[in-house]
Order: structure tokens, then C-alpha cells, then sequence
């Protein structure tokens, strides 16, 4: 089986490669062919994937390329990693956003229109080449705003392609472990779109447990989520939120802390990944190892401003240090397809009939039994009244970035800006527009 990998100089792509590694079933993963427009990128992390198969004799074979359609023909499966921008990008959309006094963060307020605003037209041509070159392809999309971006896909491409991400995986995990539950056996009841859900529920044997948790402070000030929102906020909403939901929930507190900091998580990684990528183009480095040292500095600043402005001084757990989780989903879900090995994962897929204030074609992140046809989504409770007007207004802002990608329109862009949540006036959404065209050659098309 065929797997490509768009984004292929990517960081992560390493934890991709480590799993299939792993993976020895029939029908597995035999080639990997990797795709990026940086040549440099790609050859780094070649050297990685070529250090991790040392001494594997069944190590899937791996080749690169910087021509898409080279890269699509012949696929089985696609995995959508790309970063239109790059991190100079990102560290741009947060920097312009709180010099207007609103968060940047790239998937959540205008840090994540801008990113969808520049990302979505890139995603729609790529789905296009794989309608037309492995029309049979599954495609997997990584490519953040997931959910944004998912949608933008699946009106090309329809039910083949599925958005993933690591975020409800993580916060089930971490929420069973603190009820002494088995992650594997427990039933997450989780709902919302893309960095905007609830976990509701988790249970096991029949049996809700989560009520335990909520009435015991001792153990929500043991994992991260019960440190960023506090016990008292997490039993008035009857849930768990996914970590995202504290840059909406306490809103003023981390965009003081963006700005307080030294840096913003942006600028943070484009200057590490910089200083990684040309270690490991060094021929006496170990590219492994120069990998292995900047995950596991990746992992222990993940959210560090957030957990500042919460005042959490005790840092990560060391189980949450260990990376990793979107890739096993991703795994899973190909064994799902390829093989029939039905399985039960939090995805984003068209909503059908699954929540009721959306339409059927809005992509949502519910668990999904996955078989050989693919994701299908589960029923689910209806949305709580305090997430029914969350969900919507998101699902609002992003319609309209897929409306001015689809345009050009300057106006649909404005109005993405101006509904968002977290950004506060028409003006500002206007102004940020401006800054953004000025700083994203990829932006021009608005006008």
C-alpha cells in the first residue's frame, strides 16, 4: 500500500513513520513518498525516517519529491500536512493579531481566519489533483484548520477525506487515567467542531464517570485541563472543554499572557525548527537525535502561556510529555478502511444529521465508526445551550473563509474577521485584513 505525504519536510512526519514502523499487518504501508515545496526540508527529514529504519528489514521504502503530481499518482492514501506560510507565517498572524489587542493563535480567532484564508485555496488544488490523479485515494487531512479545512476538501472530494487531530484523543486519555479507567475500553462522549469540543461523558461497562471526577477537586487539579479551567468552571459546564476552548473562556487573561511573553508560540518554533533543520543537514549529525531533542522541547512548551495566565506552575505531566496521538489515529483509521478493522475515532467529517444546529454538510469532530466505506459519524446528545451559540458562530466565521476563498471577496473576508468570537469590532477586522494582505503575498486574491 501507498501512502503519501503532503507537507513531507514537516516535523511530525517522523512520529508518521515511527508507527507504520510499528505496523507488520497485511496490507500495511510498504512505500511512503514524501512531498514538499522546500527541497532542504525534505532531505532533513529523510535523514530522520532513514536513522529510525535502521535495522528494520520490513521499514516501509521512503522517496521525495517537489512535484505534487508525481507524488499523487498511484496513492492509496493521502495524508494533507501542509503549512502554507510556514511558521514565518504562523508567527506573523500572531504577531499582527495582538498588535490589535486579539488573539493570533493559527486555528483559533484571527491568527486562525488568516491562516484559513491563505491555506484553504492551497487545499482545495490539491484535493482537485487527487480527484483527478488517485481518484480512489483516501485522503487524511493533518492540515490545520482542521475542520476548515476538512470541509474545503469534502466539496471536492466528498466523504474520501477525513480530518484528525491528537486533541480529543489526548483529553480522553488523560481523563480516563485519572479515573483509573482503561483509555482502551472507555466510551468518550466528545462533540463540537475542530479546538471547540466537549468531553461529556466518559464511560465504561454503561457506567458515566465522569460525575466522579467533576465533584472531586483532588483529581481535577491533576491533568492539564482541570489546571487551565479550574474545578468550579468545569462542574458548571458539565464537561471537560478540549484545551483550545481556554483561549474563548479566558479570553483577556491569555491574550495579557501572548503579549507578557518573550515570544509567542509562533516565533518559538520557527526559530527551534530553524536551528533543528540545519543541524540535521550537517553530515556529522545524528538527524535522529537532533529530532528527538527538539520533540521533546516541542512537548514541554505545548501551551506554556495558556497554563501562565492560569497561573499552573506544575508544568506538563510527564505521560503528556510523550508525543504522539494523531499519527495512531491516523494508523487506525487505515487499518479501518484498508483492512475492515472497524474501529470507534474522534474525527471531523460531514456532520449529516449528527447535531442539530448545523447542516448536514458542515464538518464536525464526533466519534465515528470507521469500516471499509469509511467514517461514519455517531448520534450524539444534543449540544448543551451554552455550546449551541459557541459552535454556530465558529461554523458562521468559517463559511464565510471558504465564501471568500471561493470569491476573492475582500468583503467576505472582512465579515470572517468581524463575526469571530474573540475579535471585537468591524474595524479591527477590517484593519486586520490589511496587515495580513500586507504581510501574505498568498492573500492577494482578496480584493
Amino acid at each position: 500500500m501507498r501512502l503519501t505525504i503532503l507537507g513531507g519536510g514537516g516535523f511530525r512526519v517522523p512520529l508518521v513513520y515511527r508507527a507504520l514502523l510499528a505496523d507488520h499487518g497485511e496490507g500495511r504501508v510498504t512505500r511512503v513518498v514524501l512531498h514538499d515545496v522546500d527541497g532542504a526540508r525534505l532531505a532533513a527529514i529523510c535523514r530522520v525516517l532513514a536513522d529510525q529504519a535502521a535495522g528494520v528489514p520490513d521499514a516501509p521504502a521512503v522517496s521525495a519529491t517537489t512535484d505534487l503530481d508525481e507524488a499523487l499518482r498511484g496513492a492509496d492514501f493521502v495524508f494533507s500536512a501542509i503549512r502554507v506560510g510556514g511558521l514565518a507565517g504562523r508567527a506573523a498572524d500572531e504577531r499582527v493579531a495582538l498588535a490589535e489587542g486579539v488573539l493570533g493563535q493559527e486555528t483559533v480567532g484571527a491568527g486562525g481566519v488568516a491562516y484559513g484564508l491563505r491555506t484553504v485555496p492551497v487545499a482545495v488544488h490539491v484535493a482537485r489533483r487527487v480527484a483527478e490523479l488517485a481518484p480512489a485515494a483516501w485522503v487524511i487531512n493533518f492540515t490545520n484548520p482542521a475542520g476548515l479545512v476538512t470541509e474545503a476538501m469534502s466539496r471536492v472530494l466528498g466523504d474520501r477525506v477525513v480530518g484528525i487531530c491528537d486533541s480529543p484523543v489526548g483529553l480522553g486519555r488523560r481523563v480516563a487515567r485519572v479515573l483509573g479507567a482503561d483509555p482502551a475500553r472507555a466510551w468518550v462522549d466528545y462533540v463540537g467542531l475542530n479546538h471547540l469540543g466537549w468531553l461529556r461523558g466518559l464511560l465504561v461497562d454503561g457506567r458515566d464517570l465522569l460525575p466522579r471526577l467533576l465533584a472531586d477537586d483532588v483529581a481535577l487539579g491533576s491533568f492539564e485541563e482541570g489546571r487551565l479551567f479550574g474545578p468550579d468552571w468545569l462542574r458548571s459546564l458539565g464537561a471537560v472543554p478540549n484545551e483550545y476552548l481556554h483561549y474563548y473562556y479566558f479570553n483577556r487573561e491569555t491574550v495579557r499572557a501572548y503579549r507578557e511573553a518573550v515570544c509567542t508560540r509562533g516565533a518559538y518554533l520557527r526559530d527551534q525548527q530553524e536551528g533543528f533543520y540545519a543541524a540535521a543537514a550537517r553530515p556529522e549529525v545524528r538527524a535522529l537525535d537532533a529530532w528527538r531533542h527538539t520533540l521533546a522541547e516541542r512537548e514541554a512548551t505545548y501551551m506554556a502561556a495558556n497554563r501562565t495566565a492560569a497561573g499552573d506552575e506544575a508544568g506538563r505531566a510527564e505521560e503528556d510529555l510523550v508525543p504522539g496521538g494523531y499519527e495512531q489515529v491516523a494508523l487506525a483509521l487505515m487499518r479501518a478502511v484498508a483492512r475492515d478493522e472497524r474501529s470507534t475515532l474522534v474525527l471531523n467529517v460531514r456532520n449529516r444529521s449528527t447535531l442539530s444546529v448545523l447542516d448536514a454538510d458542515a464538518v464536525v469532530e464526533v466519534p465515528c465508526l470507521v469500516d471499509a466505506n469509511g467514517a461514519h459519524p455517531m448520534a450524539a446528545a444534543p449540544l448543551p445551550n451554552h455550546a449551541v451559540g459557541l459552535v454556530a458562530a465558529v461554523k458562521a466565521v468559517e463559511r464565510e473563509v471558504l465564501a471568500a476563498a471561493e470569491s476573492g471577496s475582500r468583503q467576505a473576508a472582512v465579515k470572517a474577521f468581524a463575526l469571530h468570537p474573540l475579535v471585537d469590532s468591524v474595524a479591527v477586522g477590517r484593519r486586520l485584513l490589511d496587515a495580513y494582505r500586507a504581510e501574505h503575498p498568498e492573500l492577494a486574491y482578496l480584493d
